[in-house]
């Protein structure tokens, strides 16, 4: 990762003084890069971005033009991104201290970004020593200003990839003057709200599920096969088309395509949803967990639970299911 730019301002409604940087944040401490490189590489690989597109009346994706085609300059378009978000969250009905993390970078594909954190500061205890009459003592401290650990997921926050202006965003609801709303997508971006890929990919895994148990069809199998077209799509081309999908999976089942697909019409399921290679590989996707009523749970990558030839489920005159793994080689206590 490159971090080309990148600035901190503090909104700190605790002491009701906010402190706006006028220089860019010194890259050249260990400490600091490596925070701000693990904050913008998880929130640009969290699962649950949701992808949103600039509304033809946004303020705000005209300002990122100019400033992409060099007609602003980086701090100055940060600070007026910071003074939005402090009369935005000054208004919410619950003040949330918060440092606003503003950076322009290249990920490890070299694509270049824009980025928004907004950093809830969170109360912790530190140890305090004080030095009084000569002698040393240790006491314990409320800090109010503790950013969040690299490790940490943040709640709100926007990217914005350069060469095409899509955008990637996740936030959380507020109440600000009355009114329940999000502050980045809807306040500072003006972006229509999207879905992410996670929930796209969950709901098609919950549609195959409950229609499968609906007809009648073996429900691990029926999602192994829909995975496992999952995967394949992401892998050629980054896209998620749910009915091309079900149309792979349940070639030789149409009823249960049919069904499938009526099921997704309802839910008004995206045709196409983008989502990156690094989401297909994640093992939710991958892989079909299945727990029998004996307790026993079996995990079966996606691509080989649809195969006969190395997973059957027979079921018994007595109406039972059987589990059958075949061609194991060899087996490993974990």
């Amino acid at each position: 990762m490159q971090i080309n730019h990148a600035v901190l301002h503090v909104l700190d409604f605790d002491s009701a003084v906010n402190v706006f940087s006028e220089r860019e944040l010194d890259l050249d401490t260990r400490a600091a890069r490596s925070f701000v490189s693990r904050h913008l590489l998880r929130a640009r690989s969290a699962a649950d971005n949701r992808l949103g597109s600039f509304a033809e009346q946004s303020a705000f994706a005209g300002e990122i033009k100019r400033y992409l085609f060099g007609e602003r300059e980086f701090l100055d378009l940060s600070l007026d991104i910071a003074e939005f978000l402090s009369g935005e969250l000054s208004r919410a009905e619950k003040l949330e201290s918060s440092d606003v993390l503003i950076a322009d970078f290249d990920d490890e594909d070299d694509v270049r970004w824009f980025a928004i954190l907004l950093l809830s500061s969170r109360q912790a205890f530190m140890h305090e020593v004080e030095s009084a009459s000569g002698s040393t003592s240790c006491g314990i401290a409320r800090h109010y200003a503790i950013l969040p650990n690299p490790s940490q997921k943040v709640a709100s926050y926007a990217l914005v990839r350069a060469s095409s202006l899509e955008v990637l965003y996740r936030d959380k609801e507020r109440v600000i003057a009355g009114e329940r709303r999000q502050v980045i997508p809807e306040g500072l971006l003006q972006c229509t709200e999207g879905v992410s890929s996670k929930e796209v990919i969950e709901q098609v895994s919950r549609v195959v599920t409950e229609v499968a148990e609906e007809h009648g069809a073996n429900t691990a199998v029926a999602l192994a096969a829909a995975k496992a077209a999952m995967v394949e799509a992401i892998e050629e081309d980054e896209e998620l088309p749910p009915w091309d999908i079900v149309d792979e999976a349940f070639e030789d089942e149409p009823q249960l395509r049919d069904a499938v697909k009526q099921a997704l019409r309802d839910e008004q399921v995206p045709e196409r949803v983008h989502v990156e290679r690094a989401q297909g590989r994640r093992a939710a996707v991958r892989n079909v967990k299945i727990r029998t009523d004996t307790g026993i749970e079996i995990t079966l990558p996606a691509e080989l639970a649809h195969n006969s030839e190395y997973v059957s489920f027979v079921n018994e005159p007595n109406g039972l299911i059987s589990i059958e793994l075949k061609q194991i080689g060899s087996i490993e206590n974990r």
